[in-house]
């Protein structure tokens, strides 16, 4: 049975123990249900089909929004989430690609899944698979990794049509970013850029289901400041 955006809080709260992380959670829970409701081309019976979108969870720490997500839309069993973090679960505390079906890349170690992203957008191109899709979601404090900057100009520099970063803007950066924000960040190096409330489902799903123009693309996902 398919749930409904309203019913994922209440999925979120079978899953206790990692509460220290919850606000990495709900930052991106409007993003991720966006995504798997609007967006993304995948399906529970098409987790191996060569065409799919694919989606990286970069922001791997506090995953209860994604596992929610994946449960809502039947990915997983909702049975599952009450053993969340527990010994034997399948839901750990960071997702698990070989646990977890839907989830393409274990995460939680920042910095990783944009370097991984474009790796995977560049498969694509080279096995001359050109409708499937990269979306990365990663937070705006994981940007101050020096390997997500070296993804950003890499992938600028070389033109992935078909990758999108998805970052979580809760004003949690160590520095901050200065004119022209993350999107000046990443426009400098060749990608297109935008901003949308990450709590606006209408213009998250219209920023992030553009068809694009011919190079790498940011959508920034404004959310409340992390306290």
């Amino acid at each position: 049975m398919s749930r409904t955006y309203a019913e994922l809080p209440g999925l979120m709260t079978m899953m206790t123990g990692d509460e220290k992380h919850g606000p990495s959670a709900t930052s991106t829970l409007d993003v991720l249900w966006v995504l798997y409701d609007q967006v993304l081309q995948i399906s529970p019976d098409r987790l191996d089909d060569p065409g799919r979108d694919r989606f990286l969870l970069s922001k791997g720490h506090g995953p209860a929004a994604y596992y929610a997500v994946l449960a809502a839309k039947g990915f997983i069993p909702e049975s599952w989430l009450a053993g969340f973090g527990s010994a034997g679960s399948r839901l750990g505390y960071h997702p698990d690609r070989n646990l977890v079906p839907g989830v393409e890349i274990a995460s939680g170690s920042l910095g990783h899944g944009l370097p991984l992203g474009v790796g995977l957008a560049h498969g694509l191109i080279a096995r001359r698979l050109l409708t499937p899709r990269v979306f990365v979601l990663v937070g705006d404090a994981e940007l101050d990794e020096g390997s997500s900057g070296e993804a950003i100009v890499y992938a600028g520099a070389v033109g992935l049509p078909n990758l999108v970063a998805v970052a979580v803007d809760n004003q949690s950066s160590s520095y901050g970013w200065g004119p022209g924000g993350i999107e000046a960040h990443f426009a400098v190096s060749g990608w297109s850029a935008t901003r949308v409330s990450g709590r606006d489902h209408a213009a998250l799903a219209s920023a992030l289901g553009s068809p694009g123009s011919g190079c790498p693309r940011l959508v920034v996902a404004a959310v409340e400041a992390k306290s």
